[in-house]
């Protein structure tokens, strides 16, 4: 592939996210890398449906099928291999729940902030034993040129996304305690997680600029007095992940 050409844009999928409407895929890139394997092959996909039929990246992060628990993810590998294949952008999609009781299912959120909770992932590529050891500033997590054009794309296309929030990042793969989600609230955190981080510092490690797009499912516990299905979050994660794909495909078009 020609530079003019090189594919620079990667989608990451999440819970609800494993493939993508109105897309033809192109070819399977299997990758391997010095930190392991990624959760699946990256898939190289052409959007039909827009003039050029831009083309890009996807990664299912839990693997295809979804099978990889949050906390066993290879987050370098799968950062590590998108890095070789020439992304300069990744657009990561989460699903997560809610905090903040404003916030309420199908609702889109770009957030600004990261509280990490997690605990025992191998976090950074330059950790002192495959790589020297080496610090990076992570004041701003997102990349703001990216986030500015998420926002424009956003309401060039009607999606109405959320643009604030702190997003927490919790180890899973159970769901929270009501106590924890209260301490999480004191924090400032307004979503809950399982899989932003190591994944944003890890593209942030490698000069690959990062942003989230979060889809809210649920209603954190304590947030409200109903009890969290999975049936409930599912069916969420049903009807709100055709809007994220609107969104997905106007910044393809935007960015590729």
């Amino acid at each position: 592939m020609s530079e003019a050409n090189q594919i620079t844009v990667a989608i990451i999928g999440g819970t609800g996210l494993n493939t993508m409407s109105g897309v033809r895929v192109v070819e399977e890139h299997v990758v391997e890398t010095e930190f392991g394997k990624p959760s699946s092959p990256v898939f190289e996909l052409e959007l039909e449906e827009v003039e050029g039929k831009p083309r890009f990246y996807f990664l299912p992060r839990h693997g295809k099928p979804h099978a990889v628990a949050p906390h066993l993810i290879n987050y370098r590998a799968n950062i590590a291999a998108l890095e070789s294949l020439g992304v300069k952008k990744i657009l990561a999609v989460n699903a997560v729940g809610s905090i903040d009781p404003k916030l309420n299912p199908k609702d889109i959120v770009v957030p600004e902030q990261v509280i990490d909770y997690t605990h025992g992932r191998e976090a950074s590529f330059f950790d002192g034993t495959v790589k020297p050891l080496q610090h990076f500033d992570f004041s701003d997590p997102f990349d703001a040129s990216l986030m500015e054009t998420i926002k424009a794309v956003s309401e060039k296309a009607g999606c109405n996304a959320i643009f604030e929030g702190v997003y927490g990042v919790t180890q899973g793969p159970r769901l929270e305690t009501a106590a924890e989600i209260k301490r999480m609230a004191q924090d400032g955190a307004t979503l809950v997680g399982m899989t932003l981080m190591p994944e944003a510092v890890l593209a942030r490690e490698v000069a690959i600029s990062y942003a989230s797009i979060c889809l809210i499912v649920n209603p954190a516990a304590g947030v409200s007095q109903a009890v969290i299905t999975m049936e409930e979050i599912y069916q969420a994660v049903e009807e709100g992940m055709g809007q994220v794909q609107v969104l997905l495909k106007a910044l393809v078009a935007e960015l590729a």
